[in-house]
C-alpha cells in the first residue's frame, strides 16, 4: 500500500535579496531641546534675568536709589569714569599690586612646596610651621603691617603676597605627594635618577594640583586686595569705593564691584587657558 504525503507549503527566502530596511524614527533624548541652545545664551539667561528684575524694582521705587542704584545709573556712572580717564588709572594700579603680591606670593609658595614635598627633611623643617601660620587669620595682620611696613605700597602687597602663598602651597604640596607611587616605580626601572623623577615624574604629577592653587590663589588675591586697599590707598579701585562711600555714592561703589569681579572672572579665564594647554595629556570629564 502506497501513501502519498504532500510536502509542506514553505516559502523559500533567497539568500541573495537584501534585507528590507524600514525607517526608524529616533526618540529624541532627553535635553536635546536644551543642547540645540548655545551654550553662551543659556548662561546668560539668569544675569539677564536679575538685571532686568533688578531694573524694574528701581523704576517702581521698590528699591531706593539710596540703598542701590539702578543698573542704568550705574552703567552711566561707569562711562563717566572711563570717559575722564579715572577707572582705567585705578585699575591699572589695582592690577599692578595684585600681579606683583601674586608674583612674590606664588615664588615663596611654590619654594617652600617644593622642599618640603620633595624631602622628609625638608617637610619636617617647613610643614608644621606653614601649616601654624596658616591657621592665623591673615586679615587680621594688618594692624602688624602697618607698623612693619607704614601705610605706602609694601603693607598691601604683602597682604596679597601672604594669601597667595598658602593656597599654592597647600595645593602644590598635596600634588606632589599625590603622585601615583607606581609611577615612581616605573620611572626608576627605566632608569630615570632622583633629579629625572621629580622632572619627568613628580612635577608633572602636580601640576594639576598647581593650578588648582593657582585658582584659588587669584580668587584670595582679589579678596586681599580689596582689604589692602582700605589701607590709606590714596590710588585704585579701593580708593573709589571709599571715596563713594563717604558721599554715598551706590552707583560708583557697585561699578567697582563689578570691575573686580570681571577682573577675577578675566584671571580665572587665564588660567583655565592655560590648564588646557599643559594639561592635554591629561583628559578629565567635562560634563554631559
Amino acid at each position: 500500500m502506497t501513501v502519498d504525503h504532500a510536502p509542506p507549503d514553505i516559502s523559500v527566502i533567497s539568500v541573495n535579496e537584501p534585507p528590507v530596511l524600514e525607517p526608524v524614527t529616533p526618540v529624541s533624548a532627553p535635553g536635546s531641546r536644551r543642547r540645540s541652545v548655545p551654550r553662551w545664551l543659556r548662561r546668560t539667561i539668569g544675569p539677564l534675568l536679575l538685571l532686568l528684575s533688578w531694573q524694574v524694582l528701581s523704576a517702581t521705587g521698590v528699591l531706593h536709589r539710596d540703598i542701590l542704584a539702578s543698573p542704568g545709573t550705574i552703567a552711566r556712572a561707569a562711562g563717566d569714569l572711563i570717559a575722564d580717564g579715572t577707572l582705567p588709572a585705578a585699575m591699572g594700579i589695582s592690577l599692578q599690586r595684585v600681579a606683583v603680591g601674586l608674583l612674590l606670593g606664588g615664588v615663596i609658595g611654590i619654594a617652600l612646596a617644593l622642599v618640603s614635598g620633595l624631602s622628609r627633611l625638608g617637610e619636617d623643617l617647613v610643614d608644621a610651621t606653614v601649616q601654624m601660620l596658616r591657621t592665623v587669620p591673615w586679615v587680621g595682620l594688618i594692624p602688624l603691617f602697618i607698623i612693619w611696613m607704614g601705610i605706602g605700597e609694601a603693607p598691601k602687597i604683602a597682604l596679597i603676597a601672604l594669601g597667595v602663598a598658602f593656597h599654592l602651597y597647600l595645593n602644590v604640596y598635596a600634588g606632589i605627594r599625590g603622585v601615583d607611587e607606581q609611577l615612581i616605580e616605573a620611572g626608576q626601572s627605566l632608569g630615570l635618577g632622583r633629579w629625572g623623577l621629580i622632572r619627568h615624574v613628580v612635577l608633572p604629577g602636580a601640576l594639576p594640583g598647581a593650578m588648582t592653587g593657582l585658582r584659588y590663589s587669584l580668587a584670595t588675591a582679589w579678596l586681599a586686595l580689596v582689604f589692602g586697599e582700605s589701607i590709606n590707598a590714596d590710588a585704585g579701585i579701593g580708593f573709589l569705593m571709599n571715596q563713594a562711600r563717604e558721599f554715598f555714592r551706590t552707583e560708583i561703589i557697585v561699578v567697582c564691584l563689578v570691575v573686580y569681579a570681571f577682573l577675577g572672572l578675566l584671571a580665572d579665564a587665564v588660567v583655565r587657558t592655560l590648564e588646557r594647554l599643559l594639561l592635554q595629556w591629561r583628559p578629565t570629564f567635562t560634563g554631559q
